[in-house]
Order: C-alpha cells, then structure tokens, then sequence
C-alpha cells in the first residue's frame, strides 16, 4: 500500500516538473524571437544615397565613399574607380580628420546641431566621413561625407577616427 502511494506521488511531481519545464521553454524561446530587431526599412522618399549605401556598407566592409552619389546599387563597380582620384588631392581642412560611422544603424544627418533640426540626408554603418568640428557642447560633429560635398550634423560619439 505504502509503495503504491509513493509511486502515485513521485509520479505526479515528476509530471508536474516536466509541464512547468516545458512552459519555461517555450516561454523562453519566445522571449528570445521578440527580442530580434527588425532590418531597417526603406522608403521610397529616402535620399538615393541612403538607399545605395545601406546595403553595400555592410556587404563590403569598407564602406565605399561612391556610394553617397551613386543613385543605383548596380553602377556601383563603375563608380568605385572615379571617387579615389577626386578624394587623393583634396587636403583636410585644419582641424578635421578622417573617420567613419561606427552606430550599426547608420545617422541621421540633420542641418544644425540639435534633434529638432531638419534631416538633410543619412550616412550608412561603416561608411567613410570627413570630421570637420565639433559642437561647443561636444555632444555634436560637423560632418562632410567622403567623395561627396554634403555636408552636416550627426551626433557624437557614433563615428571613430579612421587612419587609412
């Protein structure tokens, strides 16, 4: 009688471990899945430079600086060749030096140096900058885009100086 009870009660724990087990699992593994973030859209009102260097930033590792004026991903062999020419005999102003974007999704380029300030364009994950100053607060630099005359605001401390 007595080994019949026990063997009623160990079974019905065990049973109760494996459910509570089980449900802590899947809780888990869902957890996990929501937790993943989205790739970041593009819209069909983005600059064309956004559009173009998202992708091939991340693909190349180098963050070519043709990729701000190409318009499309598939001339982008073509204008690979043209930018390293221009960008050679142009000095840096005093002061600046080179970088390149180190926040994965990419800035937002804004026209002064303040959140409010108007979006002029975007700058991908890993694409090469010109670092020309710095806000009086430091909390923003003036940027110039590499092979590009564009030029504006991004906040600081998601760029990182690059020596080439």
């Amino acid at each position: 009688m007595l080994s019949g009870l026990t063997k009623f009660i160990l079974g019905f724990l065990l049973a109760i471990a494996v459910l509570i087990g089980g449900g802590v699992a899947v809780a888990l593994y869902f957890m996990n899945r929501t937790g993943i973030p989205p790739a970041k859209p593009v819209f069909s009102n983005d600059s064309p430079s956004v559009k173009a260097q998202a992708p091939k930033a991340t693909e190349t590792g180098a963050g070519k600086p043709t990729l701000t004026s190409g318009t499309n991903t598939k001339s982008s062999p073509r204008s690979t060749s043209t930018p390293t020419p221009t960008e050679s005999p142009k000095a840096l102003p005093s002061g600046a030096y080179r970088g390149r974007v180190s926040w994965r999704e990419g800035l937002s380029l804004r026209s002064q140096p303040n959140q409010q300030a108007e979006k002029i364009g975007g700058v991908g994950f890993n694409q090469k900058i010109i670092v020309l100053s710095e806000s009086e607060d430091k909390s923003w630099q003036k940027i110039r885009l590499e092979g590009s005359e564009q030029e504006g605001w991004v906040k600081a401390g998601n760029t990182e100086k690059f020596d080439q």
